[in-house]
């Protein structure tokens, strides 16, 4: 039986592909960040009703894990840095591919929620990412977000004004740290498309019922960890999401919180990357800025 399910699951995932392979993504071929220059590929496309000044947006590089396993992460804070104090700040943890440019129009979005700039976002290429140091690792995820939550807190954030914002991979790092807080606990989570599991990518790409170990070192499990969140939780996700089921993805993770307060948006005809796109620019940051506001 296991030689059939092994024979089965070859076929399946071809090349020998692991899980972890699936979920890292980066491009680490670029030689700098250039935002509303480059010329590339990006995920979405926004207009120049969303444009940011350039005198708000500031590129930088800080140490995670300097006790450890320490890398440089390349990272960008977009809004005024004299009032980290006082402004209500987005945390924003990309996705599986790609780098900071990649997802400039995401969080030119982010930016846009409110009056312009109301709100600042933070936003970084995990290690291995875009200019990020070293392999990428389920662990090395979280340390280069809490390492921006302690950047963060050294400029005067507090957690009551720290929103953590979580698009497809990004859920992992978004819920491990708002379910076990290290540095600062956020006030609010919010996820787009996220994983339930590695077992449950496992089970919907093989159509079998194998444990996530069989393809994957990964332990992440949204799904249980949003059991231990308590703030409150906004959670969007499109209904022809390919990559990430809605039906056995998000709703499980969904399903599975019983914190203070939630909100749903299931977005018909989204499919994985193009949510915000769907459901329209205007009606995506009226969204986020009213479950903010509550």
């Amino acid at each position: 039986m296991r030689t059939t399910i092994f024979i089965l699951s070859a076929l399946l995932f071809s090349s020998c592909l692991r899980l972890d392979s699936l979920l890292y993504n980066p491009d680490s071929s670029i030689d700098g960040y250039y935002f509303d220059e480059f010329d590339g590929l990006a995920e979405i496309d926004v207009d120049a009703t969303y444009k940011i000044a350039d005198t708000l947006i500031h590129p930088f590089t800080l140490q995670s894990d300097p006790q450890g396993d320490n890398k440089t992460i390349h990272v960008v804070y977009v809004g005024d840095l004299e009032n980290i104090a006082t402004d209500t700040v987005f945390l924003y943890c990309h996705g599986n591919a790609g780098h900071l440019d990649f997802y400039w129009p995401r969080i030119k979005l982010l930016a846009n929620v409110g009056e312009k700039n109301r709100f600042g976002v933070l936003a970084m290429d995990y290690r291995g990412f875009g200019l990020s140091e070293g392999p990428p690792t389920e662990e090395g995820m979280y340390k280069d977000v809490d390492a921006c939550m302690q950047w963060l807190k050294d400029r005067g954030l507090t957690s009551d004004r720290l929103l953590i914002y979580g698009y497809s991979l990004g859920s992992a790092p978004a819920t491990e740290l708002t379910a076990k807080p290290r540095t600062l606990q956020p006030s609010k989570l919010m996820l787009e498309t996220p994983f339930a599991s590695d077992e449950v990518m496992v089970e919907d790409a093989s159509g079998l019922s194998l444990p996530g170990s069989f393809f994957s070192d990964l332990e992440i499990n949204n799904a249980d960890e949003i059991k231990k969140v308590e703030e409150p939780f906004f959670w969007i996700h499109g209904t022809d999401d390919k990559f990430l089921q809605m039906a056995t993805h998000g709703e499980t993770v969904f399903a599975n919180y019983n914190g203070s307060y939630s909100e749903a948006h299931r977005i018909e005809g989204g499919a994985h990357s193009d949510v915000p796109t769907v459901m329209g620019y205007p009606e995506y940051i009226e969204a986020v800025e009213s479950f903010i506001k509550r």
